[in-house]
């Protein structure tokens, strides 16, 4: 699943693309993709939107925002796909890449095809079916992103604030308050490990255990290593694409995520991977602590 990186890319890369644009029709290929709207209501709906005024990102959660006060809230989950091609120039793409990745679109995992008035398209591909589109108002939109957590490049995302969060839930561990999405936004897997990595701190350390130092340097390596993803174009990890459909640059900076059996690359000790609830979690018993 595409993390706050990989989302904050496609936002900035799709916004230059479609600020602007009108969408003449929207046709819609599997049903759930739109629940709670009908096809017939979707589609409707759609094509009474005004201009395009600007993309944006809450948590992993695209949002397209119109000039009539509503916005289309995208999750690509595992395998979403956002493909737009315009009338004249290259494609760009981001999310999920499947093996007809560039080719002629529609492809078979299309679910949702928008029509422009200039006559470009953005296509919605969903491998899996697990992604979905809504569109809202200002309040349905409030009311869907309500329960998100604090984003991490935000002013609010304080030491004070990382502390507050650990103390709250002393019974949890590192990595499950960081991937908790009601309490820090958009952050998974992939920037979970990273996170702990740099901060020296075992990702299965209960937060009970840990000092006010040690928060504070996680928070500021949490903020390095999104920054850092996002000037990379984020993590080429198996399912993720950035916008123009090249792999993104993050990958030769990975300290453990994917990188299970091989040598640390501080230590040189083995880097270990253990699974709790589906999930891989990667370390160094050397490294951290």
């Amino acid at each position: 699943m595409p993390e706050l990186p990989e989302v904050e890319t496609l936002k900035r890369e799709l916004g230059k693309a479609l600020v602007g644009s009108k969408v003449k029709s929207a046709k819609v290929l599997w049903p759930k993709t739109v629940a709670p709207l009908s096809v017939p209501a979707f589609a409707k709906a759609m094509a009474r939107r005004g201009k395009i005024k600007s993309v944006n990102r809450r948590a992993k959660i695209l949002i397209i925002d119109f000039t009539d006060s509503t916005a289309l809230a995208i999750h690509l989950k595992m395998t979403g796909q956002l493909i737009f091609v315009p009338k004249t120039g290259r494609a760009i793409t981001g999310g999920h890449p499947d093996e007809q990745l560039g080719e002629k679109q529609p492809s078979k995992y299309t679910r949702i095809i928008f029509e422009f008035t200039d006559d470009s398209h953005l296509y919605f591909n969903d491998l899996r079916k697990f992604g979905w589109i809504r569109l809202v108002d200002d309040s349905q939109l409030k009311d869907l992103t309500k329960h998100i957590g604090i984003e991490p490049l935000s002013k609010i995302f304080t030491n004070e604030a990382l502390i507050d969060i650990f103390k709250k839930y002393p019974n949890r561990t590192i990595k499950q308050i960081l991937m908790d999405q009601t309490l820090i936004a958009g952050i998974g897997n992939i920037y979970a490990d990273e996170s702990c990595f740099l901060s020296k701190l075992l990702p299965t350390r209960k937060s009970a255990t840990l000092k006010p130092a040690q928060i504070k340097t996680l928070r500021e390596k949490i903020i390095a290593v999104l920054k850092l993803s996002i000037q990379k174009k984020g993590t080429s990890s198996r399912n993720y694409r950035r916008s123009d459909g090249s792999r993104g640059g993050f990958v030769p900076h990975l300290n453990v995520y994917g990188r299970a059996g091989l040598p640390c690359k501080i230590c040189g000790h083995p880097i270990q991977k253990i699974k709790r609830n589906g999930r891989g979690t990667h370390y160094c018993l050397t490294c951290q602590k």
